[in-house]
């Protein structure tokens, strides 16, 4: 909600139904506040109207989503144009207009639409931002402008677990179904508006339980445009930078963005856009090549041989190729048809502090990601439409430093090795062994029916059918074993059942849902349910205390097939108004989500367990493709009130019962022996509110602040977590205690100020308590206390932009600057010694010496962006 009003000229209540379209609906009356029947209303610039019924209602539904103005026309009346209509995807703009009669014509009547500062219409807490905010803000990405809403904290919504979240790009889910979380990087020259919805939702979302991110793309205009961006940047240090061990100076260069994008007309009734960007980013790191990876050190003596070179390179670096195409074309009456698609190229490295002078022995990282399809709308008649989207959502990515894992350099170099004795054991020779691919291939069919039954109901059937091919496993292992006396290099090449080659699994996702939202004058309903379907399409031993048949005597297990899973989920959400500027609401739901294919297949294969002996070796946590999918009942109640026509509060409060959650549970075998597997038995709750104050901008500032207060508690923060702590000894009885990113108190306020087509500037302030960890009162095995019974520091970070428009050669150019962590800030809940609970210092420097010196511990430094942007599109 903080920056939910930043430049806000939108209005009207959520219709929040995962699209690219709104509705546009309203009563017309004449001054005696009489119904005008009749009256033409027209959106600007596209054509798409209606006429007022009886009651002098209309409706006009499928706008694409933007700003646009609206005409209204009557005969014996003065015509009305209203500006700054924002149209938002799956959402209602309410327009009503009192026209003036007149006999005669007259010049036109311009008013400008601006909403309330909070929306008394919404069923749950959602915020939708236009491109104008963003373009306002200290953001780049679709990651940048979720984290800044209230309740959001590093991806968890209102304490979820990271991968609770649905990510959509016009509608159309992008998540990987590897891990739940989405696949693309989408800059923020692409959106045209972002939809966060972080409570309750409506019935069309699935494979969610804490929240959901809708990005609407920008599409083609029907005059040609272009736009581009250029910044650079680097990271400008304080003179006090002792905490962080590093000051390589400020290099302008270490940043760099060049983004360009055009639109228009290309064929009668069709429109494209096209957008493409690179970047490069140097990570305030530095690492120096004092050593080489297949240098060769006499550790026994303690002599080291360094033969590099000696010279710098970023540690950790990125550079990325992204970009998005759209065409459209409206040809035919009442059917548009699309095709998109966008894209991401990145290959990277990430630091690893111990590398600091072998850099070139850390694995590298490269990612391509595309979502492309056809998007089909067909208008029935005024009242009803359908749509039909079917995409390719292909993600593929790779970690390892040589891609064939029989390349000679892995045998010339080695594994890492460092010594204790050398810069707190840096390692000074040999590559990193990593080896891990993971490749998702998913088509998806999704549809709509979307009909005004009535003036007061809205109804939306559909549903979404994805078949999705996951691969992810080690592309060939590299191990030393001793032959013939000699310790040798040994790769493992599809040998399983302890080496197996990267495996791959054919799931099946489906739903089907209806959705109703009823409009009446003083009450909104929504309601909605849901049908859940999911098929792994696997095996598993039938006998589990005789995995992989290796037990003399036991009952023989055969592979059985794991069964088809399906639930349902109904949603409800009332708001209403107790008076003109008040209203309250409340909204309830079931949500299921099934677990990540990543978690559950890792380790699936039964047969390591052959040699299971009791008291034997842990072969960790098997995986289990016949788990349920995982569960929360959602509460929320909410009140808003408009103080003032510039002045809203809004208070919140929320309940998450979680079930179901991925947890371990120990298995006996007929011999004795005991093993961990993966299934559904842990659990969590939730509770908090968030009180939102939003003050529009009167004369050139204006400011909004949220303030969230959340407790985030369950049996476990990691679903291995049971079997972790039954390795160590300790008690694996489950237990309620904070999740490790529960954090109690967190503050987001921003601030602004503008002139309209002069200047802008606006600052975000995030501050937040500690989250927790584990306190510990000695040094070694043992000697921490409750888990997670202690609190970090609190911290706080402001980032900054400032723009300013200025004229050069006759084209309007706009400068800008952003600068983040604008006062340095050093810590922001990041890492911190258990014995002291700082992150600076440690009751135990010694047993923590290396850490002490390890300056990715830290919060990043601040950073300034310097740039240029011309042109719109």
């Amino acid at each position: 909600m903080v920056v939910g009003t930043m430049l806000g000229l939108g209005i009207g209540p959520a219709e929040l139904q995962a699209g690219t379209t709104g509705k546009l609906a309203g009563t017309v009356l004449d001054e005696s506040k009489k119904p005008v029947v009749a009256a033409t209303v027209i959106v600007t610039g596209l054509n798409m109207g209606a006429y007022t019924d009886t009651l002098g209602n209309y409706s006009i539904l499928n706008i694409p989503s933007g700003t646009y103005e609206v005409s209204l026309s009557r005969l014996g009346y003065e015509k009305t144009l209203t500006n700054n209509v924002v149209i938002s995807a799956d959402r209602t703009t309410w327009l009503s207009i009192e026209m003036k009669e007149s006999a005669v014509a007259m010049e036109e009547v311009v008013v400008t639409a601006e909403r309330p500062p909070v929306d008394l219409n919404k069923t749950s807490s959602e915020v939708t931002l236009t491109s104008k905010e963003i373009e306002a803000l200290p953001v780049q990405n679709l990651n940048d402008v979720v984290d800044l809403q209230a309740g959001v904290v590093d991806g968890h919504f209102r304490g979820g677990r990271k991968n609770e979240v649905q990510y959509q790009v016009d509608g159309v889910t992008v998540n990987n179904a590897f891990d739940n979380q989405s696949s693309l990087v989408v800059d923020r020259s692409l959106l045209e508006e972002v939809q966060v919805i972080n409570g309750t939702f409506d019935a069309e979302y699935g494979q969610a339980m804490s929240g959901v991110v809708n990005a609407v793309l920008k599409q083609g205009s029907s005059q040609f445009r272009w736009g581009g961006e250029i910044y650079l940047g680097g990271f400008l240090y304080s003179s006090d930078q002792v905490s962080r061990f590093t000051n390589p100076g400020f290099n302008p260069l270490s940043i760099q963005s060049y983004q360009a994008s055009i639109s228009g007309p290309v064929f009668p009734k069709t429109t494209f856009l096209l957008s493409g960007r690179w970047a490069s980013f140097d990570d305030y790191l530095e690492g120096e090549k004092r050593f080489r990876p297949t240098d060769s050190s006499d550790f026994e003596n303690k002599v080291f041989y360094p033969t590099g070179d000696g010279s710098t390179v970023p540690l950790a670096y990125t550079r990325n190729w992204s970009g998005a195409f759209k065409i459209t074309n409206t040809s035919i009456e009442g059917t548009k048809l699309s095709y998109q698609a966008i894209f991401n190229q990145i290959e990277g490295r990430r630091a690893n502090w111990a590398y600091r002078f072998n850099p070139d022995g850390l694995s590298q990282q490269e990612t391509f990601s595309i979502a492309h399809g056809i998007d089909w709308t067909q208008t029935l008649n005024a009242d009803t439409y359908f749509e039909v989207n079917l995409r390719q959502n292909y993600f593929d990515y790779s970690d390892y430093r040589y891609e064939d894992v029989f390349d000679p350099r892995y045998d010339e170099a080695g594994p890492p090795i460092g010594d204790d004795s050398y810069e707190n054991g840096a390692i000074v020779q040999g590559v990193d062994f990593t080896r891990f691919i993971q490749k998702t291939n998913t088509f998806l069919i999704k549809g709509a029916l979307v009909s005004q039954v009535n003036p007061a109901n809205q109804v939306k059937l559909g549903g979404v059918y994805q078949l999705p091919d996951v691969q992810f496993g080690t592309p060939g292992y590299l191990t030393y074993t001793t032959v013939g006396g000699v310790e040798q290099l040994v790769r493992h090449v599809n040998d399983p059942p302890d080496f197996p080659e990267p495996g791959t699994y054919n799931p099946i996702i489906g739903a089907l849902y209806a959705q109703d939202q009823a409009d009446w004058k003083d009450l909104k309903l929504r309601a909605g349910l849901r049908l859940e379907y999911f098929n792994p399409r696997a095996t598993l031993p039938s006998d589990l205390a005789n995995p992989a048949n290796a037990i003399d005597g036991a009952p023989e297990s055969v592979p059985v097939s794991t069964k088809a899973k399906t639930v349902l989920a109904p949603r409800l959400g009332v708001a209403y108004p107790i008076e003109n500027r008040a209203a309250i609401h409340f909204a309830y739901g079931h949500f299921y989500q099934y677990p990540a294919i990543g978690q559950i297949f890792t380790n699936a294969d039964y047969n390591v367990l052959a040699n299971l002996q009791a008291g034997g070796i842990s072969y960790g946590v098997l995986g289990n493709p016949d788990v349920k999918p995982e569960q929360t009942i959602q509460y929320e109640f909410g009140y808003k009130h408009n103080l003032s026509q510039n002045l809203g509060i809004e208070a919140t409060a929320f309940y998450k019962d979680i079930r179901d959650l991925l947890g371990v549970e120990f298995i006996s075998t007929y011999n004795g022996a005991e093993y961990a597997r993966l299934t559904n038995i842990d659990f969590g709750n939730i509770v908090g509110f968030t009180l939102a104050l939003d003050h529009r901008s009167v004369g050139p500032a204006q400011i909004a602040v949220d303030y969230t207060w959340q407790r985030a508690q369950g049996n476990a923060s990691d679903p291995r977590e049971t079997a972790t702590r039954a390795e160590a000894g300790e008690d694996p009885r489950p237990r309620l205690i904070p999740f490790e990113w529960d954090l109690r108190h967190s503050l987001k306020m921003t601030v602004a100020f503008s002139k309209q087509g002069d200047y802008s500037a606006s600052a975000i302030l995030k501050a937040a308590s500690g989250q927790p960890y584990t306190p510990v009162i000695e040094s070694g095995f043992g000697s921490g206390l409750e888990t997670n019974s202690g609190r970090k520091p609190s911290g706080m970070v402001v980032d900054l932009r400032a723009d300013k428009n200025i004229m050069a050669f006759g084209k309007e150019v706009r400068l800008f600057t952003r600068i983040y962590n604008l006062f340095d800030s050093s810590f922001f809940n990041g890492p911190v010694y258990p014995s002291t609970g700082s992150p600076y210092y440690s009751r135990f420097p010694e047993a923590d010496r290396v850490a002490l010196t390890d300056p990715t511990r830290f919060y990043p430094p601040r950073r300034l962006e310097f740039g240029l942007s011309l042109g719109s599109f």
